[in-house]
Parts: C-alpha cells; structure tokens; sequence
C-alpha cells in the first residue's frame, strides 16, 4: 500500500466517524462540551432600561446651559424600582444596574457632579439622551436563539447558559476511548526497574492528550508480542468507540497487531502515512453493534503523539461535534537553518519565544522519534512541506501549537 499525504489520511478518517449520540448534562458538568440544541432566551435584559454607571438620573435637556443645579428626588439602588418619576429640575440618584425612573433619559457620572447638599447636585457636563444607559433587551430578547446547536461551552456561554436559566442541556456525547501499548519490551510503571525493559511511557503520554480533550480513557495494559494474548486485549479494546494501539503496526515478523485486528473484522483502510515522524500509522474500522474506530499508532514515543496530535485529535473532536478540529497554528521566524530529507512532510518540535515582530521557533533538539524530551519541550510543531529541503535562518515557517500553549508568560500589550 503506498504511503498516503496526511490530508488524504484524514479525508478517509473523517469519511468513516460521524457526530456521536446526545445526553443530557447539567450546568456544572458542560464545560467544553458541543451544544446538541439551541438555547433561547427566557427574558428580555436588561428587562428594562438601566444605568450603566453609579450617578444621577437626568433628563439631558435641563443639561443646556451649565452648570445647573438639580433637585435629588431619590436613591435608586440595584434591584430597586423607582417610585418617583423626573420633572424638570429633578435628577435620581442611581447606582450601576438600577433601572432608570420615569422622565429621565441619560446618566451623569458621579464624578462629573459637584453635589452641594443632601438633596441638591450642580451637574458640569453635558450628555446626550441614552448616555450611560443600557437599553431594555440589549442583552438578549424574550425567545431569542442565544446558542446554537455546534457550539462548544466556554466559560462565556457557561454563563449566558445560567442567564436564561438553562441547568441542563443537550450535549453530544464524548467517545468511549481504549489505549492499549504492545511489545516483550515494554516495562509497566509499576513494575520493578529492569535495564533491558523500556518504560511505558506512550500509555500516559495518550492518556495526556486524551485527557486534554476532556475525556477519560480506560487503560488497558501491555499485551505481550503472543498472538493469542494480543487478540484477547484487542477484544476488550473493540468494546470502546475509539480503540488506540501503540507499537505493532509495523512490517516486522514480530508486529502482530494488523492481522489479529483484521482477524477480529475490523477493516482496515490505510497503513501508511508519508509523514516524519509517524509514517507507520494504521486507521481501520469495525462494523459491528456498535462500529469501533482502531488507530494503530507507531511504537517510538514522538511518533505516537505527533500522529495523535494530526489524526486522534481531530477525530475525536469531531465525534463530540466540534466545528474545529485542528490546532490552531501561528507564523513564526525561524531561528536557524533546517535540513530535511523531501518526500514526507516532517513535523519539527520547536520552542517559540517572542521579540516585537512576532514568534520566533528554535528547534527543541534531535529529532529523533524515540527521543520523548523534544515534545517535553515543545511549544508547537514546525510543519515542513514534503517537497522542502531545507530553509535559511528567518524563514517564515508555520507553528501548529501543542495543548497548553494558549498562554504566555507575560501580558505583552500596551495600555
């Protein structure tokens, strides 16, 4: 089979998965979800037209000549209702949130203001009619779409959610996900130390990243290199909607995991991606009660995440209804010269810094695909072209960011 781009990999995953089924969730827990229905406003708000400042309700034409001395008729406090309404020569006192008396049509900060007494101001600006003032409904309209169905629960539409009352909603469901690593080399992490072992480190770096997506996987073990034991670990794994295997995919006599998998009916529609690192990734499918997704990611620690990171990602997203799919990606300027091999597009890990021009992306070290450090250190992936061979020192290169890197270290912007 030859070695698909990574684009036509993606375009056969995508073509297989589909929005998974709804559930019903409560406030608290739907951070992150993807709204399965649209939510409506209950209300007009503000239900009615209130000042948006702490100072004195005004009518703005006994504001024409200045300074004027007006006569408090009335404190308005927040979750008051005025009783008093405004006649000419009159003004209310009213904090941030209070609705607005009768007769009067803008706010006066309180610090434009020179109050004289207890019961008399002089007002030394000028306003026009609606300043300070929030409209009835600027907010939202009574059976408005507020949300709608696709978007994703941030913190903001948390609380728009708890503004018009909605405790539960209607969220797509997140997929079930398995991860299983392969290989007699492998050392569990509970295991004692062994020198001729390798540490399982692929389990948890994928139980990371699936986390990240705010999923929970169930950890199923190291099945050994044994045909026999391999199937049985790949049964229980075909219970999940979404089955990770690390290790195994490859071509040696030893790598088990393409047959056992064909043998239990899962169909498998590629093995090859041209891509560095991660060229041996496998995608296959079992059509069943309950249809399966089967990644077989590479063994080498780098690979496996890099390959999560362009194809599991995106796919899982998907499947909990998300429009966006990928990482989001900046342009940086490349710190120093890079060499590369064409024909595969090459994923680099690089560290960003910034001066006043923009990002700049400095390698993390070897690239090596067992080399796990580079990802540890990575703040993004340098995405080479395949028929690249190479750029200079300044090169604008494009930076495919990694989980985390949503924040910076200082605030970077000017008051």
């Amino acid at each position: 089979m030859e070695h698909l781009k990574i684009s036509s990999a993606q375009r056969i995953i995508f073509e297989a998965i589909s929005t998974l089924d709804t559930e019903q969730v409560a406030l608290e827990q739907s951070l992150w979800r993807v709204l399965a229905e649209d939510i409506y406003a209950n209300r007009d708000l503000p239900p009615y037209d209130v000042s948006a400042m702490d100072g004195f309700a005004v009518h703005s034409r006994d504001l024409a000549t200045l300074p004027v001395t007006l006569q408090i008729i009335e404190d308005i406090k927040a979750g008051d209702m005025p009783t008093l309404p405004l006649k000419t020569g009159q003004c209310s006192r009213i904090m941030t949130g209070a609705p607005m008396p009768q007769g009067a049509d803008a706010v006066i900060r309180v610090e434009d203001t020179l109050e004289l007494s207890a019961d008399t101001v002089q007002m030394i600006v000028s306003v026009k009619s609606g300043h300070d003032v929030r409209p009835k409904g600027e907010q939202m309209h009574n059976g408005d779409v507020v949300l709608k169905a696709g978007a994703e629960i941030t913190p903001g539409v948390i609380g728009i959610l708890a503004t018009v009352k909605a405790a539960k909603m209607q969220v797509y469901r997140r997929p079930s996900v398995a991860i299983l690593s392969t290989g007699n080399e492998l050392e569990a992490i509970n295991a004692p130390p062994n020198p001729d072992k390798i540490p399982d480190s692929n389990t948890y770096a994928l139980m990371a990243q699936v986390q990240a997506l705010g999923i929970e996987p169930v950890l199923l073990g190291i099945a050994r290199d044994d045909p026999a034991e391999l199937e049985a670990f790949l049964k229980t794994g075909l219970e999940y909607d979404v089955l990770l295997v690390s290790g195994g995919t490859s071509v040696g006599v030893h790598d088990y995991v393409r047959p056992t998998i064909e043998k239990l009916g899962v169909s498998m529609k590629f093995w090859r991606v041209a891509m560095k690192p991660g060229h041996p990734l496998a995608f296959g499918v079992r059509h069943a009660a309950s249809d399966a997704l089967v990644f077989g990611l590479p063994g080498n620690p780098v690979s496996s995440m890099v390959c999560f990171e362009e194809f599991v990602a995106p796919a899982l997203r998907c499947m909990m209804g998300h429009q966006r799919l990928f990482r989001r990606t900046v342009t940086a300027r490349l710190a120093h010269a890079v060499k590369m091999r064409p024909g595969r597009t090459e994923f680099i890990r690089v560290q960003l810094t910034q001066d006043e021009t923009g990002f700049i992306a400095s390698s993390t070290g070897t690239q090596s695909s067992g080399v796990l450090l580079s990802m540890a250190r990575a703040d993004g992936l340098m995405v080479m072209p395949a028929d690249c061979t190479g750029l200079a020192a300044g090169s604008q290169v494009t930076v495919q960011l990694l989980d985390g890197t949503a924040f910076q270290n200082d605030i970077n912007f000017r008051e």
